[in-house]
């Protein structure tokens, strides 16, 4: 089977979840629940988006769709969170740049996550790791550090948003390894990975579930994780620590997110599917197929996780020099 009929692990997801993208449909059904992903259809938030919300409109009892609205790193739909009405039936499912990271690196990001959004449950931690292309010879870390020395010292690595935590890892790498390396933008991590597996681009910084499949299938190389242990779905890649490289042990989150002002009973009702969802195999299996280390969070537990998030990196970006824009 050739590389383009072989249907990928996102592709399967969408077609298992069978979940649809149109925001009229949405509105105009009664008990609807829309799950908004602030990335393009194809990409590893949509997955576990399609994943999730599966079995949610199970657990729930109605129909559950996926909304994306792609767009300056989920800030477009962040924004559409909070002009959503605070009924129960519209969640963000957000991984820790939305909420966390686009406040502290935007003037005006157009929404206050302490103050328009209520954290419902969260689902899963993960990882960023830094991958080479085909094209790139290096089957290490170290050999690609040397091989951007050897060729004067510049190259360019792809990063699914700007100002996010891909950005000030790959402006750590560069000044810890003497090298000027230049962070490329995506709209996403889907058409970064498009490049990459076309050799536009000779390395990225992404989310393990953006990574997995093409690195198990040969066609990219992840080279260091970050963590503070190496990854049960890729166990020999090493992390970002052992090979010298500190400060990057904390580890984002996944969790989904309602409008301020949405009633308890909603918001302990949908916490709940979410519980009893991870509690089947079957989802807890394709989750951690992506990359995903699978735990129940509540709402209070997702929002602690937040706030401890935020901490460690706030001071990442202020060492870094960034200036909100």
């Amino acid at each position: 089977m050739s590389a383009a009929s072989r249907p990928s692990l996102v592709r399967r997801a969408l077609l298992a979840a069978g979940l649809v993208c149109t925001v009229g449909l949405a509105q105009a059904q009664s008990g609807v629940t829309r799950i908004l992903v602030g990335f393009p259809p194809g990409g590893g938030t949509d997955a576990i988006a399609r994943i999730l919300g599966e079995r949610l409109q199970h657990e729930l009892g109605s129909t559950v769709l996926v909304e994306n609205k792609p767009g300056a790193g989920g800030q477009l739909a962040a924004q559409a969170l909070k002009a959503s009405a605070a009924d129960g039936h519209t969640l963000f499912l957000s991984h820790d740049h939305s909420i966390t990271i686009l406040p502290m690196v935007t003037k005006n990001p157009g929404f206050d996550p302490a103050k328009d959004f209520v954290p419902v449950a969260g689902f899963a931690t993960f990882v960023n790791a830094f991958a080479v292309s085909n094209g790139t010879p290096a089957q290490s870390f170290k050999a690609y550090v040397d091989s951007v020395k050897a060729a004067g010292g510049k190259s360019t690595v792809g990063i699914p948003a700007p100002a996010s935590v891909p950005q000030f890892l790959v402006q750590v790498i560069g000044k810890q390894n003497g090298l000027d390396l230049v962070a490329a933008p995506y709209r996403g991590s889907a058409p970064m990975m498009g490049d990459m597996l076309g050799n536009q681009i000779p390395a990225g910084v992404a989310s393990i579930p953006d990574f997995i499949e093409n690195h198990k299938a040969g066609k990219l190389r992840v080279v260091a994780v970050m963590g503070s242990q190496r990854q049960a779905a890729m166990p020999e890649v090493p992390t970002f620590s052992e090979l010298g490289l500190k400060g990057f042990e904390d580890v984002p989150y996944y969790g989904l997110f309602a409008p301020a002002g949405t009633p308890k009973a909603a918001l302990d009702r949908i916490s709940q599917a979410v519980q009893k969802a991870l509690a089947q195999a079957d989802v807890r299996d394709k989750l951690t197929a992506m990359g995903l280390t699978v735990g129940f969070m509540s709402g209070e537990q997702l929002g602690a996780r937040e706030q401890a998030y935020g901490k460690v990196w706030a001071k990442i970006i202020q060492d870094s020099g960034f200036q909100p824009q």
